[in-house]
């Protein structure tokens, strides 16, 4: 399921600051929510891939127990970066670009190699606890800087851009800029010698991430053309490129194959995210009627539903649930379809079914949370908040748990929880004054000291980033 959590708005002057690996992804049209800040993209089933393609990489790095979280921006480019010790920030064009897995898992590697270099020990631990929203306003606001910095100071367009993004991280936000900008081309070369490690130790070829950066070595993410290579944070492309190629190539895995059944996944995945992410003419012209692949008729019948026609969408789904009976992702796809499609007391039984197969997903928990909501029966009330409080207890950062939790403790009559679960909603996207307000008036229906209380007094005395 695609949950857009927040604005569709690119985030490429990004590239101009980070590292200089390239990944990305993560749809989920369950609520097109138009909330402030920078986009960010939640699907279950691109994260779950992502973990897998982390963790055995995580692990030979020693950064297993850290709970390193993915997080995917709604951006088209090929890109990814790191940014404060516990996030991998991926773009989604950097999944749907990456052919293989082992392509993008090349860059993660690379990423890892930051993280497990500690090359952001710099950033304050306000920035370990910001909220990923945030973080993301913070980099766009220096990426906007930095744009406007190097295009041409003559420009009172650039000017401009220059000062906007100076606007953005004003304060305490300016040590990201700084931080950001202090990445040594030593650095970038160690990350590289790092991933080729790490990949080496759980046996899988770096020949992708040299593929993927030999890819883009003409283009803007490697390459500042004309530009000083002392003033790079990054190495330049030619001689960066040959260094990976010569410390890579000497692997015993060099040659060593994706296994096909994660490659199915991976195309799965980008099959999903083209259908989500790209125009329908573009969606059927990378998946034609005579591609009979699996991930071809998962991208036709997403894009189905997706543009009006529901009754042919679910037939395509319900075509791939009898070649998959087990997939848990068929069945959410079908009961967001329904959901979205105003049907929400048919779409339970899938969003039911979903969650069992994918072992109580939280994302998908809340799509089913809000199917039970929205089929407007009391009698499902109860279990939507059972659902939904087990679904936020896990994805404390995603608002639209929030949102329908305070709607079924409204349909139960109990508005002290309400207005909390609103402020709590509100908080995640940003909206300070609301949530504020909402809290103060939880506190008046809660007992003074019980924890309902204290979470309310929390978000009211928490103080808003200044900018």
């Amino acid at each position: 399921m695609l949950l857009q959590i927040a604005l569709r708005k690119k985030a490429s002057a990004l590239t101009a600051l980070v590292t200089a690996a390239a990944i990305a992804l993560l749809p989920m049209p369950a609520a097109h929510a138009q909330a402030k800040g920078p986009p960010v993209l939640r699907d279950t089933e691109t994260e779950q891939l992502l973990r897998e393609y982390t963790r055995p990489i995580l692990r030979v790095a020693g950064l297993e127990k850290q709970n390193i979280q993915m997080v995917i921006i709604n951006d088209g480019s090929f890109n990814a970066f790191v940014a404060d010790g516990r996030r991998i920030f991926v773009n989604y064009g950097a999944i749907l670009q990456s052919d293989t897995p082992n392509q993008i898992i090349g860059v993660l590697a690379h990423e890892t190699g930051h993280l497990a270099g500690g090359h952001l020990s710099k950033l304050r631990e306000q920035l370990a606890n910001a909220q990923t929203q945030m973080i993301i306003a913070m980099l766009l606001g220096a990426g906007a800087m930095v744009a406007g910095t190097t295009r041409g100071s003559n420009s009172a367009g650039n000017n401009g851009l220059a000062n906007a993004g100076a606007a953005a991280i004003a304060g305490p936000q300016e040590m990201i800029r700084r931080t950001l900008l202090s990445y040594q081309r030593q650095q970038e070369e160690n990350a590289d010698r790092a991933g080729v490690k790490f990949l080496t130790a759980t046996q899988q070829s770096p020949k992708g991430m040299y593929e993927t950066f030999k890819r883009f070595t003409s283009e803007s993410l490697f390459a500042a053309r004309g530009a000083d290579p002392y003033l790079q944070s990054h190495p330049m492309p030619a001689e960066r490129v040959a260094s990976l190629q010569e410390f890579a190539s000497s692997s015993p895995y060099w040659d060593k194959k994706d296994d096909p059944a994660l490659q199915l996944r991976h195309d799965m995945v980008r099959a999903k995210i083209s259908a989500f992410m790209e125009r329908p003419e573009t969606v059927y012209r990378r998946y034609p009627q005579t591609n009979d692949s699996l991930p071809a008729r998962y991208a036709r019948a997403i894009s189905t539903y997706l543009h009006g026609d529901l009754r042919s969408a679910l037939a395509q789904i319900d075509a791939l649930i009898q070649v998959q009976p087990n997939n848990p992702y068929f069945y959410e796809v079908r009961g967001q379809a329904l959901l979205e499609g105003g049907k929400p007391a048919e779409a339970i039984p899938a969003l039911r079914k979903a969650v069992a197969l994918s072992n109580s997903a939280p994302l998908i928990e809340m799509l089913l949370g809000q199917a039970l909501v929205g089929s407007d029966n009391k009698a499902y009330t109860d279990d939507a908040v059972r659902i939904l409080r087990a679904a936020v207890a896990r994805e404390p950062e995603a608002s639209l748990g929030y949102m329908q939790l305070a709607m079924a403790y409204g349909r139960k009559g109990d508005y002290a929880e309400a207005d909390l679960a609103s402020a709590q909603a509100a908080y995640l996207r940003g909206d300070n004054k609301t949530a504020r307000e909402l809290a103060t008036r939880a506190k008046t229906r809660f007992a003074v000291g019980t924890p309902g209380w204290v979470k309310a007094d929390d978000i009211v005395a928490a103080k808003p980033p200044r900018n």
